[in-house]
């Protein structure tokens, strides 16, 4: 199912805001919109849908999701349908530009920036900074305007010092991706974006980058820490996910060729080792949660 967009603009004397939301289940709507969104999950348990991971959420989850990426909370009938539970979350939008067109690009927010563009991906933030990422969005709407844009800045700066935190969706579902600072992988990345489809060899690549292939094999797996087979298996399993979601008439077996695999037995191998279900199964709980929309 494509995403339908919702657009989350601030009010006009604000640059960015929180909504709070208290309700018998979240929105479970599959929907993406230009702003930044940092959800905290105060109550509910469920399955989060990030651009083409599938996985649990609980009392407590945080995670950043950048423009345009399409998700879903779909709450747990077990818990939603308990009398008295309720579901609560902390949403905090706010767009790149929100203080201007070039604030985050000063040399003293670079960081910020970088992490930023990783949210393109989704980030599921874990670290010791979370308790106080917590405590900063329950009572950021409610600080006076100096204080609420210090507090901002200090969220996003406890997200930049997070160690723990993980990436949610593969790079190649997102319609842009996260550049290392390398000219380098850029025209590695530039080449397998344009022709993944097809076959890949090593010394393909390599060439690309005017490498033999074993110092292009050295040289991608220090940068990436990933084999460049593994690489390639992500972006080609991303792409079946966002033919998946977009619900093509495309069986599984022409979704997987399409994808550049050149046999079904891999490309299950492939899909369940990435995402944790095998195609069939994820098509199913994509489905499903498309079917549970709860306006």
């Amino acid at each position: 199912m494509k995403p339908r967009e919702l657009p989350r603009n601030a009010p006009v004397d604000r640059s960015f805001f929180v909504d709070h939301i208290v309700a018998d289940r979240f929105l479970n709507v599959w929907h993406c919109h230009e702003q930044l969104e940092l959800v905290y999950i105060k109550r509910s348990t469920g399955t989060k849908f990030i651009g083409d991971s599938i996985t649990p959420f609980n009392e407590g989850s945080l995670v950043l999701i950048g423009s345009y990426l399409p998700h879903l909370w779909l709450s747990d009938p077990t818990y939603s349908d308990s009398p008295g539970n309720m579901a609560e979350s902390f949403s905090l939008f706010f767009s790149p530009d929100c203080f201007g067109d070039q604030f985050f690009n000063i040399p003293e927010l670079r960081t910020i920036k970088k992490t930023l563009e990783l949210a393109q991906r989704g980030l599921e933030i874990e670290g010791p900074g979370k308790k106080e990422i917590l405590r900063l969005m329950e009572q950021l709407q409610d600080l006076p305007d100096p204080e609420r844009i210090i507090g901002l800045l200090t969220i996003l700066r406890l997200i930049v010092e997070d160690t723990d935190r993980e990436v949610l969706s593969s790079q190649s579902f997102v319609s842009t991706y996260h550049r290392v600072s390398s000219s380098r992988l850029d025209k590695v990345y530039e080449y397998v974006l344009n022709n993944f489809k097809h076959e890949i060899a090593l010394e393909k690549i390599a060439d690309v980058v005017s490498m033999n292939p074993s110092s292009f094999s050295r040289y991608f797996k220090k940068k990436t820490s990933k084999n460049f087979t593994a690489y390639l298996s992500e972006v080609r399993v991303g792409y079946a996910c966002k033919l998946f979601n977009d619900e093509s008439d495309k069986n599984i077996s022409e979704i997987a060729y399409e994808c550049g695999f050149n046999n079904i037995s891999n490309f299950n191998k492939q899909f369940k080792a990435l995402k944790g279900l095998t195609p069939s199964e994820y098509i199913k709980t994509h489905q499903k949660a498309s079917a549970s929309i709860y306006v």
